[in-house]
């Protein structure tokens, strides 16, 4: 059992480089390291977060008396990394990967590979029931990458923020989806969207966070992890090291304070700007989630990035012919659509928002527009919105709260909710 330590920074500062050495060091003593293998487990390039300080720190740390320090990049189901871009996340050039950092080898997680997955157990369907309060009751495979028993320990190291699916983001999270295989992913975010985006997102103990801790404990692999909280201009405010569930206990409680901004009124426009980390509407889509706890009703959310091209590399094909809907749409056709991955169903739904489906009509509750390279043809095919992104001026965005329009210049990790939420908002 790793014991939980905590670092969070002073008023207007950020937790330094030497604490954060203080705080590996406390951790990762050198000593216990001797002829260790050890797989460290970090995200893409899609969350904003210092991980090259961590890399390069807890190299220095055990880099020498451990056999390996491997590093395993947590995709889930997104596109994988190449060489360089790695380089690029963990802060170090393509020389000093070349001498300094030489032992360490590079893996992308193959989410959609059989034979890179270990079948760990299942959780059980009555186990299932208690953990989402009886909204589902079926059994789940559990799967995992089979190279994390390679190793004597894994290290996770990752930011923390609120999230759509699982409430808050970190911890286990890093191994399901990270390093998951499909079938526990597809459930657990469905699991998420049939509870809908407004009622997890920014919300601890989801019955989503259940069921991803639950499945973190059937991996028998000794796991530290180091749980970051930064701001948007990638400062680290907190950092906490322990268990990944004490880790992300602490941080979760760092990030409810510095990811969630409330406001006193919804927005009728809502320019949400996309940066260039999300390159699909596929991580985009988080512009919407963050926001639309704030969009009022009928109003409208602008998914401003005019460097996507793309709807989704891996996931397209079924997003164009599911395109996207409400939650409702999904559930009252259910036989039509149960046989689509889970996973592409929620993000659908979690990107369009809260909305019914009566009487084979469709109503949701804002528009959602994609001001992007995607064409109008293909925006209408997917049921969204198309602006041409030539046509956007931020500045014109700029400074009218008062008039009921917000500009969020970079989108997708802080929050956004009402002082008092509507009905369709309001957790119990």
């Amino acid at each position: 059992m790793h014991t939980t330590i905590t670092q969070t920074a002073p008023s207007n500062g950020e937790v330094s480089a030497q604490q954060v050495a203080e705080i590996v060091s406390q951790a990762c003593p050198a000593k216990a390291y001797k002829d260790k293998k050890i797989l460290m487990i970090v995200p893409d390039g899609t969350r904003t977060a210092p991980v090259g300080l961590m890399f390069q720190t807890i190299f220095k740390e055990i880099g020498e008396p451990a056999k390996n320090i491997d590093v395993l990049i947590a995709l889930g189901t997104h596109q994988p990394m190449s060489e360089e871009a790695i380089c690029q996340r963990l802060e170090i050039s393509l020389e000093e990967r070349r001498s300094q950092y030489k032992k360490v080898r590079f893996f992308n997680h193959e989410w959609n590979n059989p034979a890179a997955l270990k079948n760990i157990g299942t959780i059980t369907a009555e186990e299932i029931s208690k953990l989402t309060d009886g909204l589902f009751s079926m059994e789940v495979p559990v799967e995992i990458n089979k190279m994390v028993y390679d190793y004597d320990q894994i290290i996770i190291v990752g930011p923390v923020f609120p999230h759509e699916v699982v409430g808050f983001s970190g911890g286990n999270k890093y191994l399901f989806p990270g390093v998951g295989g499909p079938q526990i992913l597809n459930f657990f975010h469905w699991l998420g969207a049939v509870v809908t985006n407004p009622m997890i997102i920014g919300s601890k103990w989801t019955p989503v966070r259940k069921v991803v801790d639950r499945a973190g404990a059937m991996v028998k692999v000794d796991k530290l992890c180091f749980c970051m909280v930064v701001d948007p201009s990638k400062q680290m405010k907190g950092l906490v090291a322990g268990t990944p569930e004490g880790a992300w206990d602490k941080a979760s409680e760092i990030s409810r304070e510095l990811h969630i901004t409330y406001r006193e009124k919804p927005f009728h426009t809502v320019l949400s700007c996309a940066p260039k980390m999300y390159d699909e509407i596929w991580t985009a889509g988080k512009c919407m989630y963050k926001l639309e706890p704030v969009v009022a009703d009928g109003g409208e959310l602008i998914i401003y990035a005019p460097h996507i091209t793309e709807v989704c590399v891996s996931h397209g094909t079924v997003i164009e012919e599911v395109g996207y809907h409400c939650r409702d749409y999904f559930l009252k056709q259910w036989d039509k659509f149960k046989h689509h991955p889970w996973g592409v169903l929620a993000h659908s739904t979690h990107v369009r928002g809260i909305g019914t489906f009566e009487n084979g009509v469709e109503k949701c509750r804002v528009k959602v527009t994609l001001a992007t390279q995607i064409p109008r043809e293909k925006c209408e095919q997917i049921s969204l919105g198309y602006r041409d992104p030539n046509s956007i001026r931020m500045e014109d965005f700029a400074n009218r709260e008062a008039e009921g329009v917000l500009l969020v210049p970079k989108a997708g990790e802080m929050l956004y909710q009402l002082n008092n939420p509507p009905a369709w908002a309001k957790r119990s």
